[in-house]
């Protein structure tokens, strides 16, 4: 039988270790306490024993046996007295009461002479001293006191290992009901998102431990494959809105030209409007396969140091003639400003920047590229003084597809900012738009890691 969920979680587990750790710390602690008080009071109870039996022989020595006897009955009288006896030659007790201790000499343990309330005789630690002609001089105390300290000590650490355990498993349960429950929020959002539920997110409890970070990276995670979702879902879309009407004008030509051609020249004019439009179609699907290839950031292996400021630099060159036939100004201040990224994927995300600057402004326009070294990075910047762009629009001009009411008789796909965004993403650059007074400013910035 398996035991229940929660004794089966790591919480618990850990605990189960700590409090096998802890026990294991509470045992060794009361042998080594109990040891410790045991030889203790052991050592000064043998001290108190040897002192009282040193003074005892010197009154042998100075009186003989009788005068030790009379002795050791005026000391037995005391109140702190320790246990005597003294025993002739032939064996005969003259004092005391502690047993014969037979032919044994030194440290011995013998039967306390006087019992317990229980009836019981606690053992006594005894020292026997040899006299003349084989009489023996015992001096002893009962080891009860010692006895009785150790077993409160055993008690003691005993009643503390109890309580160690039971707060160990109890402990143990309470984290493990906490970590079921949270870990019972991340599969409740998991199993909600497979059935569809996209907005579903972990929750949070704001104590910032593993589980908090674990769900905030999870929920970012969360968010990024949502916004993916989201832009796929758009794309198709897109795709199929934009490609709708130039593939319906290349069926109607075709068709137009099986039907109604009455010649070679008309039939050829036919075939080339279709491979245009054809061109065009194939055109928009290169884009998006860029695009793709970009923000699944397969570029980022070549990334390398590239000088910013050169790359601007033969960029706006590229661009000036065309700039200046329409009547256009192009001009370039830029700052030595090394970034890390990829030399042909920074060309044309400059590239789209200024030929959007030039496409979609009047003739006398300025424009210009400005690269600026800054505390925290490097700026890249182009602005124009022709009309701008609204407030409410600028957020959708990264999209794909996207055009404004007034660019749509200008030839072109849509994807040119969307590229410009995946490329600013991949270098882990921020893009902004703002406003120029007159005119639109769009600042890319790379960060000091870029």
């Amino acid at each position: 039988m398996r035991p229940p969920r929660v004794l089966r979680t790591a919480s618990f587990r850990l605990a189960a270790l700590y409090a096998l750790l802890f026990g294991a710390s509470v045992v060794v602690l009361g042998a080594v306490v109990l040891f410790v008080t045991r030889a203790t009071m052991e050592g000064e109870m043998r001290a108190r024993i040897e002192a009282e039996s040193a003074a005892l022989l010197r009154v042998f020595e100075e009186g003989g046996i009788e005068r030790l006897v009379t002795s050791v009955h005026e000391r037995s009288t005391n109140l702190r007295a320790l246990n005597y006896a003294v025993f002739g030659p032939d064996g005969t007790r003259l004092a005391g009461v502690l047993p014969s201790p037979g032919k044994s000499l030194g440290w011995i343990r013998l039967q306390s002479p006087i019992p317990e309330p229980n009836g019981e005789y606690e053992p006594a630690l005894v020292q026997v001293v040899p006299l003349s002609e084989s009489a023996r001089l015992l001096v002893g105390d009962d080891t009860g006191p010692i006895d009785d300290l150790n077993d409160g000590i055993l008690l003691a650490f005993g009643w503390g290992l109890c309580l160690t355990v039971v707060l160990a498993v109890l402990g143990g349960l309470v984290l493990s009901f906490n970590f079921l429950r949270r870990i019972d929020a991340i599969t409740r959002t998991a199993e909600a998102i497979v059935q569809g539920e996209l907005s579903q997110r972990i929750p949070e409890r704001g104590t910032d431990d593993d589980l908090d970070r674990l769900a905030r990276t999870l929920n970012r995670m969360l968010d990024r494959i949502g916004q993916l979702i989201y832009g796929l879902r758009q794309v198709s879309n897109d795709v199929a809105h934009q490609l709708r009407t130039p593939l319906t004008r290349l069926r109607q030509r075709l068709e137009s030209a099986r039907t109604g051609a009455r010649s070679t020249e008309e039939y050829r004019t036919a075939v080339e409007d279709s491979i245009d439009d054809t061109d065009a179609v194939l055109e928009t699907f290169a884009a998006l396969l860029r695009i793709a290839q970009i923000e699944a950031g397969t570029r980022r292996a070549g990334f390398r140091t590239v000088e910013l400021a050169e790359l601007t630099t033969r960029v706006v060159e590229a661009f000036a003639p065309s700039a200046e036939d329409e009547g256009k100004t192009l001009a370039l201040v830029a700052d030595r400003a090394p970034v890390h990224g990829d030399s042909e994927l920074l060309t044309q995300m400059l590239a789209n920047l200024v030929e959007n600057g030039i496409r979609h402004t009047p003739a006398g326009t300025r424009i210009e590229v400005l690269v600026r070294t800054m505390p925290g990075g490097v700026s890249l910047i182009v602005a124009d003084d022709g009309p701008g762009v609204p407030v409410e629009e600028r957020g959708k001009l990264f999209r794909r597809f996207h055009r404004l009411e007034r660019s749509r008789a200008i030839e072109g796909s849509g994807l040119g900012l969307s590229l410009v965004a995946a490329i600013a993403e991949l270098h882990g650059a921020r893009i902004r738009l703002e406003d120029n007074s007159p005119g639109l400013r769009v600042i890319v910035e790379f960060g000091s890691h870029a």
